[in-house]
């Protein structure tokens, strides 16, 4: 056989790879700034949750991203609790295309991520005394697909 003829040796070069390697608590925090008073109140709590992140490259083809997941919950206007949790991994990304990295960053690295900062902000606020805060599920795919259309509706009006 010659050489055109054997098949190609799949090397590490071309092969694409998403692997997490390491995930972490890395901050959290609790504050209950109206307690104990509002132990006594009854519970009908109003909750306001947001969501951030943040990538950063730690060495080529490794790649920190944080998932920061703060709640909000207050009753009858009075803050009840502020817990915020920024949940961390270290993931390996080689062979993409930068569009596909990005891709794999905001929504398979955080859809990684988010089952364990849901997980931590409802021990913090178990821990604090309060029921159980119980988060939904995301669908990240679709939050970057808005971010995606919003970005070009930005770019289609700057260009008028």
């Amino acid at each position: 056989m010659s050489e055109e003829e054997q098949p190609k040796a799949q090397t590490e070069d071309n092969v694409k790879i998403f692997r997490p390697q390491k995930i972490y608590l890395k901050d959290a925090s609790f504050e209950s700034p109206n307690s104990p008073e509002l132990f006594t109140k009854k519970w009908a709590p109003k909750i306001g949750v947001e969501i951030d992140n943040s990538v950063s490259m730690l060495e080529d083809d490794i790649y920190e991203v944080t998932i920061a997941v703060t709640a909000t919950v207050s009753v009858e206007d009075k803050t009840a609790f502020l817990a915020e949790v920024h949940q961390a991994g270290i993931f390996v990304l080689k062979g993409h295309e930068p569009d596909d990295l990005e891709q794999l960053q905001q929504v398979f690295c955080l859809r990684t991520l988010y089952p364990y900062a849901c997980a931590a902000l409802s021990d913090l606020v178990t821990k604090g005394g309060f029921p159980q805060l119980l988060l939904v599920p995301m669908n990240f795919a679709a939050v970057y697909a808005k971010k995606l259309q919003q970005a070009a509706d930005q770019n289609e009006a700057a260009e008028e």
